[in-house]
């Protein structure tokens, strides 16, 4: 407890006078006048240089070792201009921080965004509080993982089913459903009195939107687009507007990021590989892995993509993440996943790969389910006895088989209350959670 005083105390910025060496905002602010005043410019004159490193950041590491980032100023500055180039927002606006800042998608959208634009910044208590918050403090605007937003989605919905207007809610969806952003807004107001009735953008983005949550959302008049980006491109490469939007889709490249796909399939599927001010100096005394991810100039996403006729990026899946079955075909966990976390009383899933021979490309597709016992209780009328819960469970995910194809079936499950082992942006970190499996299962996995 000592700690978390001592913890609360440095990030006080209203105390008179410094302690223990930490001085107050107040002093240092009275301290810097005094030295302007008395001729001193050390500050206001000192030279910067834009393109060395300023800023080292570490990946996340969901599919490999994590790698330290170097970024430079013009790398952020650049990123942040062409964001404002094409997002409405000002200095009427009000942000919420959710994410930890020293997340790149947090820091550079979340933070020195509003900060750029001269909006007002406020922090989320807890995700517990988050509607309460976004309520409370009249948020216009927040960038957010997907998770936080199929949360907050699940709270309305309850919330809803509780005053018994869900009903009344759905019909007006297919009424409404054709009808302009600002109409749904007006016939939806009950939602966004709920969300403060200011909300005028959401943005998604470091892990993949579920389709039908962001569907769902804009059906209510709730502006949610995708973004997208990578540490190493400071972030965003795309984002979705007013003007450029797609269901599916994380818009269009920024004005000064170029975009386009190699080694494309059939299909039009390839890498995404992006050039731009917005790309790292590179991977900080890595230059190996410096010359693996920037080939003349162009950055190589990692991530699997489409773009279409008109510009809109539409991105498939890590590559590191596909499965490859013996028949040649690809499954992406996360198109999998997303299905399967629709099934109510599952909190999150782990599609993966089990090889059924000695063949290790004789491969079956396997999920770990991370259920919620009392849901599964209530919504099933289930026993708390675990055969019988997952016996449930493996009912809806054989509902879910008979909509695609024979070969992306289901065809092992396991489940566990105990969740995921996740970044702290909520990305599943696949390796680790292999590992785990492979260590209850004793046998060798592949994703």
């Amino acid at each position: 407890m000592q700690g978390i005083g001592k913890l609360k105390h440095l990030i006080s910025m209203d105390l008179e006078e410094h302690q223990d060496g930490i001085y107050s905002e107040k002093e240092l602010i009275k301290t810097g006048r005094e030295l302007i005043t008395e001729g001193d410019r050390s500050f206001i004159d000192a030279t910067i240089n834009p393109n060395e490193m300023n800023i080292m950041l570490f990946t996340s590491g969901t599919t490999s070792k994590s790698k330290v980032v170097a970024l430079s100023h013009n790398n952020i500055c650049s990123n942040l201009m062409d964001i404002a180039s094409v997002l409405g927002v000002n200095s009427d606006d009000i942000f919420l921080s959710v994410l930890p800042i020293h997340h790149v998608f947090e820091c550079t959208v979340g933070f020195l965004f509003s900060l750029y634009k001269g909006a007002q910044t406020v922090f989320c208590d807890g995700l517990r509080h988050i509607v309460e918050n976004i309520n409370e403090y009249h948020v216009s605007v927040m960038a957010c993982v997907p998770a936080i937003y199929e949360r907050i989605f699940k709270i309305i919905r309850k919330s809803l089913e509780k005053r018994g207007e869900l009903g009344i809610i759905l019909q007006k969806e297919e009424k409404y459903k054709d009808a302009s952003m600002e109409e749904k807004k007006k016939a939806f107001s009950e939602i966004h009195d709920m969300l403060g009735g200011n909300v005028k953008l959401l943005i998604s983005g470091a892990a993949a939107l579920d389709r039908n949550i962001e569907e769902r959302y804009r059906r209510l008049g709730v502006n949610l687009v995708q973004g997208y980006g990578l540490t190493e491109t400071s972030p965003v490469i795309g984002i979705g507007t007013n003007e450029n939007y797609r269901l599916g889709s994380i818009g269009k490249a920024l004005p000064h990021v170029k975009a386009k796909i190699v080694n494309p399939d059939k299909e039009g599927m390839g890498e995404l590989v992006v050039k731009g001010p917005n790309v790292m100096l590179g991977y900080y005394q890595n230059e190996e892995a410096t010359k693996e991810a920037i080939k003349d100039g162009w950055f190589y996403t990692g991530d699997l993509a489409k773009i279409d006729n008109e510009g809109y990026i539409f991105i498939c899946g890590r590559k590191k993440s596909v499965i490859v079955l013996k028949n040649g075909k690809n499954i992406f966990p996360e198109e999998m996943e997303n299905l399967v976390n629709r099934i109510e009383g599952v909190k999150e899933s782990f599609i993966f790969g089990k090889p059924v021979s000695d063949d290790k490309d004789d491969i079956k597709i396997n999920v770990k389910i991370v259920f919620d016992r009392d849901v599964v209780k209530d919504v099933y009328n289930a026993s708390d006895d675990e055969q019988e819960i997952y016996q449930v469970i493996a009912e809806k995910v054989k509902e879910i088989n008979k909509t695609m194809p024979p070969y992306k079936a289901v065809r092992g499950i396991i489940i566990t209350e105990e969740p995921l082992i996740k970044t702290t942006t909520n990305k599943i970190k696949r390796q680790e959670n292999l590992k785990v499996i492979e260590n209850d299962l004793g046998g060798k996995l592949w994703n």
